[in-house]
């Protein structure tokens, strides 16, 4: 194991207590073992169990599954326990595991904190909904873990400052799901754009997805269901508490889900299947609709690609259409943000307008270069017959990954920063949480950077965190 003894002494620093005294204490020793199972032998190729990376993942929902199998690809990685509030998916990852494996030794668990205590595990992975990011990935970072985590960073910037305070406290690794920067045409274009290539750059677009999307594949049946009801709607953004739709689509929460632990720290409201598993990012009381669930990806490569990594706007001006506020998916599904940043450059980051593209597009006094998945163009020719630029214009060398999965283990081996950190993931994230805090209040906004604060709007600036529901807290 990597990092244990990293984990003990540090953990034995904080508190005083030997590890078996913890694990007394708690209750936990049944379900904390200290070693890896013997069946974890190195064995067809893979590292020797004293050498690997030990992983427990949290939540197995939309991004839980693929990126676990990412990390069951590496071998010098063994992911020895999972941890969700659905038992089917609890069920459905354990089996993954062990199937990989071919034993039964991944642990499963209720609760994030008893897999947080294990001390015989190095790092984790963190899926869950934003609700969560703070309070699981900071009982992960005291509990000497280095963390894989989703983006965007948090639900509000004062939890993205969390975040990014406990990594630094506990000198933790820590790698963000914009997994955009190891791929290939976003390094290439980012660099293009950091080399001068395209001149000064005076615009940038950011174009991100707009709408609601039914990921789990709950709305359209309810919709369905909703047919005969009088006044039936033909979207979910339109039912609302006091109507005979809304009593149609709440319901009691399966035996299966632990629906109040689920919750969690958010506004505690009633089951409606839809707007929980992967479709909770229409839901603002969880999630932080198309703007936040994308600008972890997109706006990160623009930053990236401007070296404004640890930088941001000072001024931010959103509109957006918004659905009734308590309705079943109330997240806006048209927005448009205008930013002013450093160095007099405009930013324009939008969902529903047909004038930005998807993607990112830089725009310099010599010509543009956009990327999206996929995808890559330039109004210079030369760059569209590359793939990557040749050595003598690299003046700029950005940080190189082809795996963000394997990134983060070198990482957590080497105890170097990863492609993705987290004070970059909260860059990133900054802006679409500023954006839908001028949305929602309706006023343009004055922004310092050094400081992250709302400048002369109190009213704006209670936005930059949201209260939590007893008893849960967030400490560093």
């Amino acid at each position: 194991m990597v990092n244990i003894q990293r984990h003990m002494n540090q953990s034995s620093k904080q508190s005083g207590l030997t590890r078996r005294h913890f694990l007394a204490a708690t209750g936990l020793a049944a379900v904390a073992p200290t070693f890896i199972p013997a069946s974890a032998l190195g064995a067809n190729g893979k590292a020797p169990a004293s050498e690997r990376i030990v992983m427990g993942v949290v939540g197995w929902g939309m991004q839980g599954p693929g990126n676990t199998a990412a990390f069951l690809n590496e071998k010098d990685c063994q992911v020895v326990a999972a941890c969700d509030l659905d038992t089917r998916h609890l069920g459905a990852a354990v089996n993954t595991v062990n199937s990989k494996y071919g034993n039964k030794d991944c642990r499963p668990y209720h609760d994030f904190r008893e897999l947080m205590a294990r001390t015989d595990i190095d790092a984790v992975m963190l899926a869950v909904p934003d609700t969560w990011h703070a309070l699981v990935a900071t009982e992960a970072l005291r509990n000497g873990k280095d963390v894989y985590g989703e983006k965007p960073l948090a639900r509000t910037i004062a939890e993205q400052q969390a975040i990014v305070k406990a990594v630094k406290k506990y000198n933790a690794i820590w790698q963000t799901g914009s997994w955009q920067r190891s791929v290939e045409n976003f390094h290439y274009a980012a660099e293009i754009v950091r080399n001068g290539l395209i001149g000064k750059i005076s615009r940038v677009e950011v174009g991100l997805p707009s709408g609601h999307y039914d990921f789990a594949g709950t709305g359209g049946p309810l919709l369905k269901r909703l047919a005969d009801v009088p006044g039936a709607p033909k979207d979910l953004a339109q039912v609302v508490p006091g109507t005979p739709a809304w009593n149609a689509a709440v319901t009691q929460p399966p035996p299966e889900l632990d629906y109040d632990f689920w919750t969690g720290p958010s506004q505690m409201e009633p089951y409606i299947e839809a707007r929980v598993h992967m479709n909770w990012r229409w839901n603002y009381n969880v999630g932080g609709g198309q703007l936040l669930d994308w600008i972890g990806h997109h706006c990160d490569i623009a930053h990236w690609g401007l070296g404004f990594d640890d930088n941001g706007p000072h001024e931010i001006d959103g509109n957006g259409e918004f659905p009734p506020k308590n309705a079943i998916w109330n997240t806006s599904p048209k927005y448009r943000i205008e930013l002013e940043y450093p160095d007099n450059i405009h930013m324009t980051i939008a969902g529903g307008y047909s004038d930005i593209r998807s993607g990112t597009k830089w725009i310099g006094d010599q010509g543009w270069v956009w990327v999206d998945r996929g995808g890559f163009q330039s109004s210079i020719q030369k760059f569209n017959d590359m793939s990557r630029l040749p050595e003598d214009l690299r003046k700029v060398k950005l940080y190189y990954s082809r795996n963000h999965q394997h990134n983060f283990l070198e990482c957590v081996r080497s105890r170097k920063p990863t492609i993705a950190p987290a004070s970059t993931a909260h860059h990133s994230a900054t802006p679409g949480h500023l954006g839908l805090i001028s949305m929602l209040t309706g006023r343009k906004l004055r922004w310092d950077v050094k400081k992250e604060e709302i400048l002369g709007d109190k009213e704006a600036s209670k936005l930059l965190s949201r209260p939590f529901r007893a008893p849960w807290k967030l400490t560093v």
